[in-house]
């Protein structure tokens, strides 16, 4: 019973850090382009592409 107590708390216990790790986690926008040779390049918040898109794609969202 005590050993059965003990796995619960250790799960438990699993489970909340998780949980907390998954939302402490920021994720920041992305952009993908698709290129006509089907290759593909992500572009993030921090290379200056990926920035320039983002804008790009907020002010089409927006309008």
């Amino acid at each position: 019973m005590r050993l059965r107590r003990l796995f619960l708390l250790g799960f438990l216990a699993a489970v909340v850090v998780a949980i907390w790790r998954l939302r402490s986690q920021k994720l920041g926008a992305r952009v993908d382009l698709y290129r006509g040779d089907g290759s593909l390049t992500s572009f993030g918040e921090e290379d200056p592409e990926g920035a320039l898109l983002l804008s790009l794609a907020r002010d089409v969202r927006a309008s």
